[in-house]
Parts: C-alpha cells; structure tokens; sequence
C-alpha cells in the first residue's frame, strides 16, 4: 500500500512538473492566437578588448543595434563603458519609433522624435530666474560648532 501512494506522488508530480514546463501561451478575446515572428537577421561579435556589437531584425520590423567600448579616462583603474546604439518598431498607432541612445559616463541619453520634450520655461519665471542671477552672492555665516559640556 505504501510503494502504490509513493508510486502515485510521483505519478502526479511528474505530471505537474510537466505540465508547468509547456508554453504558456494566453488566448482569448484580449490575446488573438498569433504566428512567431521570424528573426530575419541576427549578428553579434564580441572581442577580447572589451568591444562588441550586435543587431538583430524581426519580421514584423523591429530592429536593433548596439555596440560598446571600453573609453580611456586616463586612470587604468576607472575605464568607462561607453554603449551607443539604436532601435525602431512601428507602434500600435501606426507610427514608425526611432531610438537612438549613448550610455556613458554621464548616464542614458536617449533622443527621439517620439520622447517628450521639457515645456519652455514661463516668462514671469524667467525673468525671475534672471533677476535673481544678476543679485551679489551673500557668504554663508561660519558654522560654529556647539561647546560639549560636561557636568
């Protein structure tokens, strides 16, 4: 009786286990039944100097390259990685995305026509800004650190 339940947990859970490894794969009205998309093009390359590029296009127009490099900062122990690259899709609007990013020592920066862009800066506030910039700087009072007393 004991070797058939054993026989039966394993049973169930080599059902289990194979029933979680299968494709997941969503359906219904929010999730159509779709083809994969092929890979039309695909390359990497990686060298032992640290640099490397790699692209890739998808048969529904996505595309992507990147390529990086070690960046001399004169300090052999502070190299920078420096990462330049791009991507581009057409959104669900129908309008063709284009990405193009560096990554640095000084962050992300990325451009794009489809990015936000910061709001100009209100008259009253500027002239604001300019009159605050045209004041003396007033020094800032020395910090005197309070006496530790003792009693």
């Amino acid at each position: 009786m004991v070797v058939l339940s054993q026989m039966l947990q394993v049973l169930f859970l080599s059902l289990f286990t194979l029933g979680a490894s299968l494709p997941q794969r969503r359906q219904g009205p929010d999730y159509p039944a779709t083809e994969p998309i092929p890979i039309l093009r695909q390359e990497s390359e990686v060298n032992f100097d640290g640099t490397y590029k790699y692209s890739y296009e998808t048969g529904n127009g996505i595309s992507h390259e990147e390529s990086g490099f070690l960046k001399d900062t004169g300090d052999p122990e502070n190299q920078a990685q420096v990462v330049q690259g791009s991507s581009s899709y057409t959104s669900p609007e129908g309008i063709q995305i284009k990405l193009v990013y560096v990554a640095d020592e000084f962050g992300f920066q990325p451009t794009g026509d489809h990015l936000p862009v910061k709001p100009p800066t209100p008259v009253l506030i500027q002239k604001a800004l300019d009159y605050l910039a045209t004041l003396p700087s007033t020094p800032e009072p020395p910090v005197v650190s309070p006496s530790r007393r003792y009693y």
